[in-house]
């Protein structure tokens, strides 16, 4: 999946990682329910990719 910018709707529910501009990952990860837009970014250019989502039975 590529990289999702801040602010943008989340396409599905779940735990994601902040990654730098080159798509490194920092540590970093925020939970976000799918419609929700998620988080600013304390640095230009990073952004969000998901990495664990939330399974429903």
């Amino acid at each position: 999946m590529s990289k999702l910018k801040p602010g943008t709707s989340t396409p599905r529910s779940g735990q994601y990682e902040r990654v730098g501009p080159r798509g490194g990952g920092t540590g970093f990860e925020v939970t976000s329910t799918r419609g929700n837009p998620l988080p600013p970014t304390p640095k230009a250019g990073q952004g969000y990719r998901l990495v664990d989502p939330t399974k429903h039975k």
